[in-house]
């Protein structure tokens, strides 16, 4: 539950978005000198590239709030039939754009202005909040060449000739957010270690001589109870262009640090919207939150050794965010062959695809084999 805000009551069910009509793009003009201008990386204002006038976005006085879990869902199964496309009439050329699935915010193929849907597409939830782009293309690109340097066993020539096919592209990925608590009805076993002596035979000095020896034994005692987990801020990627191993990569996030969501930030930047539906989204969340439950009923059971027979959570209080998450992502080609990179616009995290060298690989294997034959030959010529 948001801790920015923890008296501001939770609205019942969030906005969703209806048809988009022609006239409810966002253009950005300059308050300078009227030229398009584009959110900058790290401040809180559009950066004109022709004057170079900041034009600072208005600070949103409205707090992140929680929705209503259940409520969402009604409110999403209600529009069920009324699904559409978004198409936005672009002021600058005239075009009408239609913006791909899973995406509310693009460049217009024909001029390149930057086109934003005001409001999202037909049964889909508005985002809430999001976490501002902090790096920008030159710094994003810097780290990319970083990660390049650092690869193991890479091809030696490959940050030389691993050149981007594009610029690289700032996205803002969707995510879900839970809160919820959770109560477990559990049953299992508890281990309590104990120590025997035992009496055995050996042989000394070629005579058979009885011993003793401490033998370490575990109690099982069935147990069963309840326990309570509060969960906060599980994020839940709810994006269709990476896989869920690829956004767990990516982590962590500065979720704390979200602001509330404003047309203004995605200016010169695309979003995508969520492939991932706001129910299955919460089926995620419960494998992410299993862990924590698990370790909860191992503390409660104690001893030394735990099993767990059988468990059944229920979850209460469940409310979600929608929220947009930056990446700057782009290709790079080596060899004819294409590989895909994601940066974390936060933190410069980079993640990817990349070529291995075989010759490395094979060189390291023929130099631990050479050392394991010393020690062995070295073993035997002193050891005799």
């Amino acid at each position: 539950m948001d801790s920015t805000d923890t008296n501001t009551p939770e609205p019942v069910a969030p906005e969703i978005g209806t048809r988009v009509a022609a006239d409810s793009q966002r253009r950005f003009p300059c308050k300078g000198c009227g030229a398009q201008v584009s959110y900058a990386p790290g401040t809180t204002s559009l950066k004109c590239p022709y004057c170079s006038f900041d034009n600072p976005i208005e600070a949103s006085a409205a707090p992140i709030v929680e929705y209503d879990f259940v409520a969402a869902l009604d409110e999403l199964e209600s529009t069920r039939e009324t699904t559409d496309r978004l198409v936005s009439h672009c002021d600058s050329c005239g075009a009408n754009v239609q913006f791909p699935a899973n995406v509310t915010s693009l460049s217009c193929p024909f001029c390149g202005r930057d086109v934003v849907a005001a409001r999202a597409s037909t049964k889909l939830i508005k985002p809430h909040a999001l976490l501002p782009f902090g790096l920008d293309e030159r710094a994003a690109r810097e780290r990319y060449r970083n990660w390049l340097r650092s690869l193991w066993f890479a091809p030696s020539t490959l940050k030389d000739f691993a050149t981007l096919d594009t610029g690289l592209v700032g996205v803002y990925l969707p995510y879900w957010t839970y809160d919820c608590a959770a109560d477990t009805d559990y049953s299992g076993m508890r281990g309590d270690d104990y120590w025997v002596t035992e009496t055995y035979t050996a042989t000394v000095n070629g005579r058979p001589t009885r011993q003793t020896r401490q033998v370490r034994r575990t109690r099982w005692t069935p147990v069963s109870g309840r326990v309570h987990n509060q969960f906060n801020d599980v994020l839940v990627n709810a994006s269709g262009s990476i896989t869920e191993s690829r956004a767990q990569q990516l982590e962590p996030w500065d979720l704390a640090k979200v602001t509330p969501y404003a047309d203004d930030y995605l200016a010169g930047f695309r979003a995508e919207s969520y492939a991932m539906a706001l129910k299955d989204g919460f089926g995620v969340a419960q494998q992410r939150m299993e862990p924590k439950i698990v370790a909860t009923i191992h503390s409660q059971i104690g001893g030394d050794h735990q099993r767990i027979t059988g468990k059944q959570s229920r979850y209460d209080q469940i409310t979600f965010k929608h929220i947009l998450l930056p990446v700057w992502t782009s290709a790079y080609r080596y060899h004819g062959k294409v590989y895909n990179i994601l940066v974390n616009a936060r933190t410069g995290e980079v993640i990817g695809e990349r070529p291995w060298s075989a010759w490395k690989i094979t060189g390291l294997v023929l130099a631990i084999l050479a050392a394991i034959i010393v020690v062995l030959l070295a073993t035997t010529v002193f050891g005799r």
